[in-house]
Formats: C-alpha cells, structure tokens, sequence
C-alpha cells in the first residue's frame, strides 16, 4: 500500500509538471502568431502585449524547474521517471527561449511601424512563424502522445522553415541593393526572420528531447539544416 502511495503521488507529481509545460506551450503559441499577426498588420498595441507576456512565460518556465528539482528530492525517482523530469527541464528552457525571440519580434515591429513598408515581406515572415507555431504545437503532441514518429516529421520540418529564412534573406538583400532607403528596415526584418529560424531550432529540439524520452537515445543522425548564407548572422 505504501508503495502505491509513493507511486500515486509520484504520477500526480509528473502530471502536475506536465500540465504546465502544455500551459507553457499554449502561451508561446499565442506569442508566435500575435508577434507575427502585428508585423503584418503593423499593430504596435499587439506587438507591446506580446512583449509584456513575456513575463508569464519566465515565470512559468521557473514553476516547472522548481517543480522538477521538489521531485527530484523528494521521490528520488531512477531510470524513466528520472528521464521524464529531465525531459521536462529541458522543454521548459527550449520553450522560454522560443518566447524570447517572439518578445524580440515585437520590440522590432514597434520599430518598423514608423518605417516604409517592404513588399510582400510581412505575409512571408507571418507564413514562416505560422510553420514553426505548427512544428511547435505537434512536437508538444508528440511530447504528450510519446510520439516518435510526430516528433521526427517535426524534426524534418525545421529544413523547410531554413529554406524560407534563406529565401527572405536573398529578398531583403535585393531591396538594399535596389534602394538604399530600406537598408534600415530590412536588417530589422532579416533578424527577424533569423529569430523565427531559431524558434524552429528549438522547437527541433524538443522534438528531439521527445525522442529520447521515448526511446532512451537523441537521433543519431545528425539532422538536415538547410543550406545557410555564409554571411548570414547568428543570434
């Protein structure tokens, strides 16, 4: 009985933990698509709100490490059980960061609104955030689903979302090129579009981190990154 007291409280400890990673992801979901809904329609109001729910985010990427270290000490759980709460840790992390770039987003969308629009480029970076909302929200799928197979076609999916970096930075480097007045403007929006190429790195990650939850191991092939500008930057 004793043992399954422990064992009870143990999975209610995990569920608990859980359920605020899936509360977490919600929330940097929303920022993605808010972030890139203001670019679009240059909403400096909703670019502002993202960036102050940042803060809710932080804060919950702090509940779950406590969490995890109050489980830790107190189950002193081994092998799977230890794996899942490790798991967990490392989701949170990668999740705060994907919040970061989405706060980031909106800090330049301030900027830009009081600068001539580029053709086209807004809809394209809203497009390259709409896929990594998509990668992000199936790799917490996969997480709650222990879902290998999701996670690896996320995994996958993280080449095409460079594919699209790379073709947003051959674009704003032909508006420079044509006309030195929006120089200013497209460095904005090439960081901005590398913010979101590393959001799919993260998100990459946790689909990653699902695997090895599932399976024991990280993928042992090293994934496909798509061809990147060798003067391209990294944030």
């Amino acid at each position: 009985m004793q043992e399954q007291h422990i064992v009870s409280s143990f999975d209610r400890d995990l569920e608990s933990i859980q359920a605020l990673i899936m509360k977490m992801g919600g929330l940097v979901e929303v920022a993605i698509s808010d972030a890139t809904r203001a670019l679009e329609d240059r909403d400096e109001e909703l670019a502002q709100q993202v960036r102050h729910r940042d803060k809710a985010i932080d804060a919950l990427e702090d509940q779950v490490n406590s969490e995890a270290a109050r489980v830790i000490a107190l189950r002193s759980p081994t092998a799977t059980d230890l794996r899942t709460v490790l798991t967990v840790m490392k989701l949170a992390g990668n999740l705060e960061r994907v919040g970061d770039y989405a706060k980031n987003l909106g800090k330049r969308t301030s900027s830009l609104v009081q600068m001539p629009d580029i053709d086209g480029a807004s809809g394209a970076i809203r497009r390259m955030g709409r896929e990594v909302e998509h990668m992000l929200r199936d790799a917490l799928d996969a997480f709650v689903q222990r879902d290998v197979a999701m996670a690896e076609d996320v995994r996958r999916r993280d080449q095409e979302v460079d594919q699209m970096y790379n073709a947003l930075f051959r674009e704003f480097l032909t508006f420079m090129m044509e006309d030195p007045r929006n120089i200013t403007a497209c460095m904005h929006l090439h960081f901005i579009a590398k913010n979101i190429e590393r959001m799919g790195d993260h998100t990459t990650s946790i689909a990653e981190q699902v695997i090895y939850l599932v399976t024991g191991e990280l993928p042992a092939e090293e994934r496909t990154k798509g061809l990147m500008p060798s003067y391209s930057v990294d944030l």
